[in-house]
């Protein structure tokens, strides 16, 4: 059976606030670590993530 989860867009930029927050990084600082291929295995689940709650804010899905 597959799990759903659901949250509010508010929800979603509230936890990409706190992913940066706990990286202790800007998006734009996080997003460069990435294609420099310069981020620890944490940091880059914390990209992937905000990755994916950017997708879904931008109604793209």
């Amino acid at each position: 059976m597959t799990t759903v989860i659901r949250k509010t867009p508010a929800e979603l930029t509230a936890q990409r606030e706190r992913l940066l927050a706990e990286v202790h990084m800007t998006f734009e600082e996080l997003r460069d670590r990435a294609e420099n291929y310069s981020l620890s295995s944490d940091e880059l689940d914390v990209w992937h993530t905000i990755e994916g709650i950017d997708y879904l804010l931008n109604g793209e899905c």
